[in-house]
């Protein structure tokens, strides 16, 4: 379930970095409506390799949208999949609840029904792990072209047999989460779940595709702090911070705990403890 998007106004730098494309199975409406509701060009029928005008384009193709850099070599595109892939095997083969992101969240302690609140959307993976899970997660993501490619997978998981009851615990929101969390008040959602941006320094870091395309167009998330602190006053057991695992703490309040992985970790902020059942 997605809402509509009505961002802020357009951003000039987009609209010179980024264009809409399609294959000729692309779907044209689909198109338009990107065209003009990010104030993009739309290009039509054309092929990333040779598009020299723009960085990237949003591209559509018989698989759904992809985030695609233009130009000979280029590497393929980053989509929001659910279905196949990475993620299809995660749901498959995933670890259930043994999985670090569960453990975070706490879905080891307790058999309730959680409702989590992703601030920090991204693509989505961690929100669809905890759904699958069996959590009502709210979703907010704020760029506008992350937005779409969210909102994108989520459409097409919704047509799977086996991601649709997944999906349908997962509602996506426009804009950012910040004024939401300001206004929310305590105990407005279960567990606040936050993936800001880190300010990567060193370029061998971005090993990822995801990450370095997502670079290109979100940059760093610069509030935090502010983040943190409206999560801490409207989450009633606690909030969960994902960060590179070498990265510091958000400056403030320090976690309580951490559980690491390879490379990233999770700092865990208990507001109180988690219900049995």
């Amino acid at each position: 379930m997605t809402d509509s998007p009505s961002f802020t106004s357009p951003d000039p730098q987009l609209a010179r970095t980024l264009a809409v494309g399609r294959s000729p199975l692309g779907d044209a409406g689909h198109a338009a409506e990107l065209s003009q509701s990010l104030a993009i060009e739309n290009l039509g029928v054309v092929r990333p390799k040779d598009i020299r005008t723009f960085a990237m384009v949003l591209y559509l193709d018989e698989s759904g949208l992809g985030l695609q850099v233009t130009g000979k070599g280029a590497p393929g595109p980053v989509r929001a999949e659910f279905v196949t892939g990475k993620m299809g095997y995660r749901r498959e083969h995933g670890g259930g609840a043994g999985q670090l992101v569960a453990k975070a969240v706490g879905l080891q302690k307790t058999h309730a029904a959680l409702h989590v609140l992703d601030a920090t959307a991204g693509l989505g993976q961690d929100a669809f792990v905890l759904a699958s899970l069996g959590c009502r997660v709210t979703l907010f993501e704020r760029n506008p072209v992350i937005h779409a490619l969210l909102a994108d997978g989520l459409a097409r998981a919704s047509l799977n047999v086996d991601c649709a009851p997944i999906v349908a615990r997962m509602s996506l929101k426009e804009g950012s989460s910040l004024p939401w969390l300001e206004s929310a008040g305590p105990e407005s959602a279960d567990v606040i779940y936050l993936d800001p941006m880190f300010p990567h320094r060193d370029k061998s870091a971005l090993v990822k595709k995801e990450m370095q395309v997502f670079r290109m167009v979100v940059g760093d998330d610069d509030d935090s702090e502010a983040l943190l602190e409206a999560a801490l006053g409207c989450a009633t057991y606690r909030v969960v911070v994902k960060r590179p695992r070498k990265a510091p703490a958000i400056a403030g309040t320090e976690p309580a705990t951490r559980i690491e992985g390879k490379s990233s970790r999770y700092d865990i902020y208990p507001v109180k403890a988690l219900p049995a059942r």
